[in-house]
Order: C-alpha cells, then structure tokens, then sequence
C-alpha cells in the first residue's frame, strides 16, 4: 500500500506484519466491518487467535505451570520502539537501549514507537497484564499475557513512524547488543529481528548476515521473520528474507490455525516465505502467525492508516512472518530460562527435533514443522549434539545490495551506495573484522560517527545530539519532526501523515 511521499519520505524497509484484520478478507476469523464497528465487543475467549487460546494451543501455558515464564530472560527487539501501553508498562519491564532511528533526536519521540509495529512485537513476546499471582493457567482470558510473560524487552528502536529503517542502522543495532548483551543487570539471550529486506547477494558476503551471524557465534539466539512472499519456483526465486536466509540462524515461518484451537488442521500461512529454487534455505520451522491478538498503539502511524486492524481500545489483530518470529522469541525465552546453559545451536535444534510436520504443505515451506511447546517441556535436550557446521560467512560484500529494493530518501536524496545514514563510507571488510571481536562500537561511536550515549541512565541508555549532516547533504539540525506527543496511553496526534518522515510501503505486501 503506498503511502503519501513528502520531502523526507522514508521508502520500503520489510519489517514482516500484515498488521491488519486478515492476510485476505476471505480468511478472516470474523467480518471486518464488525471489528471497526463494534470494537468493544471483542472477546479473547471466543477468538482462537487471542493470545490466550494462542498460548494454550502451542503449550506455552504448559511451561507456565511448571514454574518458566522466561524469568531473567531479556529479549533485544530490534524495531520501531516500544511504547508502554498496558501489558508492557509494568516497572522494568522494557528497558530501552539506543535509539538509533531518525527520530531519536526529537526527545519527544525518542525510544516510543511511532509506528506500532514494535509494541505489537514486544507483547507477542513478554506482554503481561496478569500480576504475580495469576500467572498460570487458570488466568482469565480477558488478561493479555505474551508467551514469555516475565521475559524482559531490551528495546533497540530503529524505525519512524513509516517504519523507515536504513541496513546500517539494523546493524549498528545488532552489533551493540552483541558489546552490551552482559552489561550489569542484563543477560540479553535472544534478538527478535521482525525485519528482512531482499538481499542481492549470497548470505556469505552480505553484511546484514554477517552481523546476525557474528551475534549467533556470540552467544545470542538470532530470530528472524522468513518474509511475507510466500512460495516461489524457479531457480530465480529470491527465497528467505535477510537476514534469515543466513543458514546459522532461526528462520521463523508463519503458521495459520486455520480459525480452531485443535493444533492438526494447522497450516502454513500461505504468505510465508519459502522457495524451491534449490540450493535456497527454507524456513527452519513455522509458529504461529496469523490473525494474530496483539497490543495497539494508539494513533500511532498503523493504527491512524490501518484501521480494520482495530480490535478494541487495546488491541489490534496482525499476520504475518514478524509474529511467527516474535512468538518464536518468546518460546525461546522459555527455554532458555529452563536450560540456561544452552548454545545457540541447541536451542535451534531443540525445536527442530519436537516439532510437528504440518499435512498440508510440503517440508520446502515449513522445514520441521510447527514447534510444539508442550512436547518439548517433557522432551530431553539432544546435549550431544556437535553444532551447525555451514560456511561462515565474512561480510565483505556489498551494503547497497543488502538493502536490496529498501531504500531511505530525504529531501528527494535517496541513500544509496556504501555509505551510511550520516554519509559516511562504510568499509564492510572492517566492519565484519570489528564484528568477529566485538568491537564495532567504541562507547557512542559506530563506523566513526556518534549515534548515541555511552552510560546507562537508570533503565534507558543515554542519547547523543548528531552534529554534521545526512546522507542527503543537510544538517540534521535542521530537519522537522512530527508534533505529535505521547500523552499517557496514546499518541496526542491523530496523523501522521504530513511528517518529515513518512514513507512508501511496509512488508513488501499488503495492508489492510
């Protein structure tokens, strides 16, 4: 869907939602017309794709009972902010680490999601409405709870309000949760990446892979969204999304409950990204991602374009790849508060081995199948196991072909080339080398230009004014920003639109 071009138009990042009623209107659980016009008739007890049917169905709750919510778990999102709607406004619920999107330097806008495309994610994963005391099973369905209810978010923004996202920032973002994942007080385990753009090169050289990479060999359990293309033939077909194409990490596909709570009429979303072209790496496995419950932002940039996607006052509902990798987070939040000594590899594998082939699509399109959460809490990790063993990739390659079609423009300056949002050459040889050590980041400087603080205040990390000037030519001082402000539980605006910074399409696909 195009959105309105201004001067500082923002174009085509993939974060994989399809934040709206349906992923078709045929395939919709109840008539769109009834959620606009009835919104506060929605009932999560009567809508198998609520968050409470959602996690009684994949056996989250099983994990629950058995005394693992993803305590002491911290999940870096790495998206459009997180704003602290009710389920994610708890105290230390979500810290917040740099802002590295090009609304960082409004304060009024730093760190808050804009978009409603993080907070959406933030909740799939660790959402809690329940207190300490209703935790477990018998909760009511009326209290919204993530698959990881005590999991903590580490909250990386990088999108604006149009979910305009450069390569460079997704990785200057990866790599600093990579130098800070230990910081005092945190034990980062998992990035949830809802994000891909259609690479143009192999994952070998290509720097977005190489930074997911370089994380996974760090220690970190890599999610990424498949896509949102669906299946493709033929030897040109594009596959997997970056970075989830990189073999090394969990590539998370959407599965569709097919509107019943019994998990074997399951499917894969027809959506999900997946190809026949051969050599391609298909999805890992699929959790769930369609129509999916999921925590609304108020008068953010979705919610004011999208809204057939309303549920109620609080919720919105979503399909797409971004939440089969959220769920997918959470449920690897779960596990590793059981085993917490778990590698990466074994993580990955845990899930393969417990999971469901699924009878209508073939393994190109869901590669183990559909994870069952239920299965693998009596299930005993494969602790022999010896680890992936695929070529490593080095990252030399090309930032412009990382970008693929996804591109940032301002003031009529498309970014373009080896360079990043500040305009400063991006040497990827030296990147990666900086990556392998863990040294990218040297205090609030990345590839020589200051992005951001260098300390800790109390649960946010501190910011940075930027000095000199974008990609485009012109002084970051003297951009504009939108006027809206976060006013408690919304944005006080009602449009975004006629922002410096909005842009063309989100997802490579359709909303609405």
């Amino acid at each position: 869907m195009e959105a309105g071009r201004t001067r500082g138009s923002l174009g085509r990042r993939r974060f994989f939602s399809v934040l709206a009623a349906c992923a078709t209107v045929a395939a919709c659980v109840a008539p769109l017309a009834s959620a606009r016009t009835a919104a506060t008739r929605y009932v999560p007890a009567t809508d198998v794709n609520s968050m409470y049917w959602t996690t009684q169905y994949m056996g989250a709750t099983a994990w629950w009972s058995a005394g693992y919510t993803g305590n002491g778990v911290d999940v870096a999102l790495i998206d459009s902010g997180v704003s602290p709607v009710q389920g994610l406004d708890a105290p230390g619920k979500v810290i917040y680490g740099p802002d590295l999107s090009l609304e960082s330097q409004d304060p009024s806008l730093a760190n808050l999601d804009t978009y409603g495309h993080g907070t959406f994610m933030a909740g799939l994963i660790a959402g809690n409405d329940a207190p300490p005391a209703a935790r477990h099973a018998n909760t009511p369905a009326s209290v919204y709870r993530g698959i990881a209810p005590d999991a903590r978010i580490v909250s990386l923004k990088v999108a604006a309000a149009d979910g305009g996202a450069d390569v460079s920032q997704v990785i200057a973002a990866i790599d600093w949760v990579v130098q800070h994942a230990h910081d005092p007080g945190l034990n980062i385990r998992v990035i949830n990446l809802s994000y891909g753009t259609n690479s143009t090169q192999a994952y070998g050289v290509d720097p977005l892979a190489d930074a997911a990479e370089q994380a996974w060999k760090h220690g970190i359990v890599v999610v990424a969204a498949a896509g949102n293309t669906g299946f493709q033939r033929g030897h040109g077909a594009p596959g997997l999304a970056d970075p989830a194409y990189d073999p090394y990490v969990i590539a998370a596909g959407a599965s569709d409950s097919m509107g019943t709570a019994p998990t074997v009429d399951d499917d894969v979303a027809t959506f999900s990204a997946s190809s026949g072209c051969g050599p391609c790496k298909n999805p890992d496995f699929v959790a769930p991602g369609s129509h999916l419950q999921g925590l609304r932002v108020v008068n953010s940039w979705l919610d004011v374009n999208h809204p057939e996607g309303q549920l109620d006052g609080r919720y919105f509902r979503g399909s797409g790849t971004s939440e089969a990798a959220a769920i997918t987070s959470g449920a690897v939040a779960l596990v590793l508060q059981a085993y917490p000594t778990m590698t990466p590899d074994l993580v990955k594998r845990f899930f393969q081995a417990n999971a469901d082939k699924l009878g209508g699509s073939g393994p190109q399109a869901q590669g183990a199948g559909e994870i069952r959460l239920g299965r693998m809490l009596n299930a005993a990790p494969q602790w022999s196991y010896n680890g992936q063993r695929f070529a490593a990739a080095t990252g030399t390659g090309s930032l412009e072909q990382a970008r693929g079609q996804d591109h940032l423009t301002l003031n009529g300056v498309t970014l373009t080339g080896e360079q990043d949002i500040f305009g400063h050459p991006v040497n990827t040889a030296a990147l990666a080398a900086g990556e392998a050590s863990a040294s990218s980041w040297s205090g609030g400087v990345w590839n020589g230009d200051v992005w951001t603080g260098s300390t800790w205040s109390g649960s946010s990390w501190s910011g940075s004014t930027w000095s000199g000037s974008s990609w485009s030519g012109s002084s970051w001082s003297g951009s504009s920003w939108s006027g809206s402000s976060w006013s408690g539980s919304s944005w006080s605006g009602s449009s975004w639109s006629g922002s410096s910074w909005s842009g063309d399409t989100w997802a490579g696909d359709a909303w609405g």
